[in-house]
């Protein structure tokens, strides 16, 4: 639009203008009227008086009235009411194809007799020509009606008075009306200014939009310069812009421009400009469609802000990010994909993916092939990517649907993230809280790991006593493992489920013969495991004699099988646990005490469950994990509920009971989270944590001692809880148990009078 955008009323549209006969159809009454008023009428019209005689018409062409057949106007000459003469437009008007159709026919045949009053009205003034009022309805010969105006002159035709006149189609004027209506109704809601400029710059028509686009009236925009309201400037560049439309005839794009309100206000407007032509096509104006992008623009700049705060954080994020369409080729890529993949992001884009890879496992292709396929999200899919300059990288594969705001599948983004030192980190705190997939991290575990790992590569014969269930063979194994003889037998014995002499055969082996029912020789365990490890559970239940031949291997290093009198040799570690007390034993004669301190050489006392009440939480996890895998159940762990009745049983059953009351828990649960309901009742509400106290100290220590216990208490010791109850931090809470030595050991204990 022009740069003011004021509107320009548009003229009415033209109606076809009629001259000559001052009075509507004269000689056309009502049958009713036609013989009464006979005589007045030719009373008042005498033949013979010539100087009142109506002109002679011989021909209704002869008339002189601005007729068009594009205006659907038709002539015709009446006599008595009867059609005596028509052109052809009024046939085609009427709806018949010879005009003999026509002649003869009564005019009020055709009207309505409710719009006969209408038709005989005399001396009236013509009706304006935009009056749509006007006119009265005629049936057609096919019996639609259609409205028309009638206008004549009294004439004479071949002698004899007659109505000489035209009739015009208003049906036709009307559509042409209603269609200017709705072109102004629909131009005037049009969002975007429309207006129409002179060659000299004056605005000479906008629509409504114009007029808010610019804050300005009508009247103050019609015939202004489109340039009234821009700074020289922009009034010179908006001249250019125009003059080159001019010039080369052809449209005018995207013309930005800053325009002066009429209130102050400035606003930006994008022009589209085309050349207006004339008849003979030279370019008369211009027409122009003007939008207000002050509001799209300053979208625009904070949006392209927006993209530049995303493109760095794209840039800089630590995980390589990828994105492809759906047939796989890349849209865009970061630069960390260059660092773990190994990719030249410049090159790649266009590119299909999986060919842009290089000497690795291609494992991610799958993952976006999913997503592609399926439209789904995959998430934190762990593989190695077995690059050839980076032996051993592990990373993170995670891949979503990529979607346009319209929700339209785009293809898919992939999210590769180096995970290596992860990894090694929690293999190492893994190796730290546990050692050969025995569990802990608790002081006493701890404690026992280093010792294990000393052992590991030692010969010497290790003694690991302990209650039932803390694992003693996990220790045995561990240390077997871990060493030397790692790749040779590991073998055990349950010294206290065989009787002597069959526990002799199953330690040193038989010869065929040697007792009733050897029908053939056998070997030993001892014999079985050379080069390895044996593991003598239960050592404590062993007979004398059993004992006195157990002492001579580990002295000489050498056995006889039962039946045989030469010894052999063996090369085997042996490793004995026991859970009595074997000094007892030596008190009471049950036990050679030579071959108790041949066996205790490094003697390793392993604590009970409820000593390291620490490792509890690591032990849940630890069987969480085993029997998920087990049952192919996916529970994300138990409640704090039943983490505190674990944390407040005494647990006689130690790390074996533990496990089958986890299992246990796994088999009733249904669910996600093992609740109370799942466990045994010898479990749910046992109390019996307690606190181990410090054994004196000043009275504020006291206090402090049982403010901290009483916390601990009342949140099941539950660290993080406690500490917000006493309001301080957990790392203070934990400073403070270390210094008082508060130790859980005994339930709801209060601290001993000094």
């Amino acid at each position: 639009m022009p740069p003011d955008g004021h509107p320009v009323r548009t003229p009415p549209v033209a109606r076809p203008a009629i001259t000559g006969g001052a009075t509507e159809i004269t000689d056309t009454q009502c049958p009713a009227e036609e013989t009464r008023n006979e005589p007045f009428m030719k009373k008042r019209t005498p033949p013979h008086n010539t100087r009142h005689a109506p002109p002679a018409v011989t021909n209704p062409g002869d008339l002189d009235l601005p007729l068009s057949r594009d205006l659907l106007v038709g002539l015709y000459v009446l006599q008595r009411g009867r059609f005596v003469e028509a052109d052809e437009s009024l046939c085609r008007i009427l709806g018949y194809a010879d005009p003999a159709d026509l002649l003869g026919r009564r005019l009020w045949d055709m009207v309505p007799p409710d719009a006969h009053r209408r038709v005989t009205l005399r001396r009236q003034a013509p009706a304006p020509a935009d009056d749509r009022e006007a006119g009265f309805p005629i049936q057609r010969s096919d019996g639609t009606a259609i409205r028309v105006r009638m206008q004549g002159v009294r004439a004479m035709y071949r002698e004899r008075p007659a109505n000489v006149g035209y009739l015009i189609d208003l049906s036709a004027i009307e559509y042409v009306a209603d269609a200017l209506d709705k072109y102004r109704t629909i131009i005037n809601a049009v969002e975007d200014s429309v207006a129409e400029v002179d060659l000299d710059g004056t605005i000479r028509f906008s629509n409504l939009s114009g007029f808010r686009i610019w804050g300005v009236d009508i009247n103050e925009t019609i015939g202004q310069d489109y340039r009234a309201y821009t700074d020289p400037q922009t009034a010179q560049s908006i001249y250019e812009a125009y003059n080159k439309v001019f010039r080369t005839g052809e449209p005018g794009k995207n013309i930005i421009y800053e325009i002066i309100r009429k209130d102050g206000q400035r606003r930006m407007v994008e022009d589209s400009v085309s050349p207006i032509r004339g008849p003979d096509g030279t370019i008369t104006g211009f027409r122009t469609v003007s939008r207000d992008i002050t509001d799209r623009m300053v979208a625009e700049t904070r949006l392209a802000e927006h993209r530049t705060r995303l493109e760095a954080i794209f840039r800089s994020v630590k995980d390589a990010i990828i994105t492809v369409d759906p047939e796989l080729r890349v849209i865009e890529a970061n630069a960390s994909a260059e660092t773990i993949c190994g990719l030249d992001t410049r090159r790649i884009v266009g590119r299909v993916f999986p060919q842009c890879l290089r000497d690795c496992a291609r494992s991610c292709c799958d993952v976006l092939q999913q997503t592609l396929q399926k439209k789904n999200t995959i998430r934190e899919y762990r593989v190695e990517c077995g690059l050839a300059q980076r032996h051993h990288q592990l990373v993170s594969v995670s891949s979503s649907p990529l979607l346009s705001p319209e929700g339209r599948f785009m293809g898919a983004v992939l999210v590769i993230r180096d995970i290596t030192l992860l990894r090694d980190m929690e293999r190492e705190l893994r190796e730290k809280h546990q050692y050969q997939n025995i569990i802990g991290k608790s002081k006493r575990m701890q404690e026992i790991f280093n010792l294990l790992e000393e052992l590991a590569d030692l010969e010497t014969t290790v003694l690991l006593t302990g209650e039932s269930g803390t694992g003693k063979e996990l220790i045995a194994k561990a240390l077997h493992y871990s060493g030397q003889r790692a790749f040779k037998p590991f073998l055990a014995v349950n010294c206290s489920a065989l009787a002597e002499s069959l526990l002799e055969s199953e330690l040193f082996g038989h010869v065929k013969g040697a007792f009733t029912g050897a029908v053939s020789s056998r070997q030993g365990r001892f014999q079985a495991a050379n080069g390895g490890t044996l593991l003598l559970d239960e050592v404590g239940d062993i007979s004398p004699l059993i004992q006195l031949k157990l002492l001579r291997v580990l002295q000489e290093k050498e056995f006889e099988r039962v039946g045989e009198a030469s010894p052999q040799k063996v090369d085997v570690r042996v490793i004995a646990c026991t859970n009595k007390d074997l000094r007892e034993k030596i008190r009471n004669g049950e036990f050679r005490e030579d071959l108790y301190y041949r066996l205790k050489v490094v003697e390793i006392a392993l604590p009970p469950l409820r000593e390291r009440l620490d490792d509890v939480p690591l032990l849940t996890e630890h069987f969480r994990q085993m029997f998920n895998k087990r049952f192919r159940k996916n529970i994300e762990g138990v409640s704090d509920e039943v983490l505190a009745e674990f944390m407040n049983y005494h647990w006689p059953g130690n790390v074996r009971e533990l496990e089958h009351v986890i299992e246990r828990a796994f088999v009733l649960c249904h669910g996600t989270l093992i609740g109370p309901e799942h466990l045994p009742p010898e479990i749910r509400g046992h109390k019996t944590a307690a606190v181990t106290l410090p054994a004196a100290g000043p009275p504020k220590k006291k206090k402090q001692a049982q403010e901290i216990i009483a916390a601990l208490n009342q949140t099941f010791w539950n660290k993080s809880k406690a500490a917000a109850r006493l309001g301080i931090s957990r790392q203070t809470l934990y400073r403070k148990m270390k210094s008082l030595d508060i130790l859980q050991s005994h339930a709801d204990r209060t601290l001993p009078d000094r």
